[in-house]
């Protein structure tokens, strides 16, 4: 006789979509309505879903095709006031420039011993910074990287001769943003209890960075919307005038 499967009870979290805190939320919107950046910013911030400090997430839809190599975007901007988010950060270099690299803010700092923990599955970092003269060696596990979007690449500022700048830069705020599958490119901006200007200024610099990224291969309209939300939170359509 097989055992009966019992039946899962569906979860009562209120942050799922479709839990009742996040309905709750979603009712307030008005349906169609592009927000001004301020008003949607000062929405998250009056309607926050979970107890936790969410991160406010800005999308943005393309009208590019990144399968085609003239219509991929990508690049790195400074955020004036930071994200709000811890990242790790592993440098690629030779023993003599470890100790500059770990006083400039890398968590991670050597080639070897660095590279036999990536092929081990090891991947306790968030960026990789290397020197020009590592990258030979890199390119053994650039198969692993890759996929991640972490591997060192000149035209992001992450290979590099002046080490300690790009870390420094990456510990303040940079982030790297890079169109993904359907023309999205979708990056955190900061925390909720970031203050509604913070977070403003932060998206309205990610926004101008990815419009003067716009590949030679862009045709019609190149960006068709935006979009805010939190983690936990319903996403609000952004009137793009508000942002430039």
């Amino acid at each position: 006789m097989t055992e009966k499967k019992k039946k899962q009870k569906p979860s009562k979290s209120p942050f799922l979509v479709g839990g009742k805190k996040y309905r709750e939320v979603r009712e307030k919107l008005v349906a169609e309505k592009a927000y001004d950046i301020t008003e949607a910013v000062d929405f998250v911030h009056s309607n926050k879903v979970a107890k936790f400090d969410e991160t406010v997430e800005f999308v943005l839809k393309l009208g590019v095709n990144p399968v085609h190599s003239d219509q991929i975007v990508r690049g790195v901007v400074s955020m004036p006031n930071g994200i709000g988010k811890k990242v790790r950060v592993a440098a690629f270099v030779k023993d003599e420039k470890i100790e500059e690299a770990l006083k400039a803010g890398a968590d991670i700092a050597g080639s070897d011993s660095v590279l036999e923990d990536i092929k081990a599955g090891v991947i306790n970092f968030d960026v990789c910074i290397a020197t020009p003269d590592m990258m030979p060696k890199i390119s053994a596990v650039a198969k692993i990287l890759g996929p991640k979007g972490l591997m060192p690449n000149p035209k992001l500022g992450t290979v590099t001769t002046n080490i300690a700048q790009a870390i420094q830069l990456v510990k303040a705020g940079q982030v790297e943003f890079r169109v993904e599958k359907g023309g999205i490119v979708h990056t955190g901006v900061g925390k909720s209890s970031f203050t509604t200007a913070a977070l403003v200024e932060n998206i309205k610099t990610l926004y101008d960075a990815v419009v003067k990224a716009k590949p030679s291969g862009a045709k019609g309209t190149y960006v068709k919307g935006a979009y805010i939300c939190s983690t936990m939170g319903p996403s609000l359509k952004i009137n793009l005038i508000s942002l430039s």
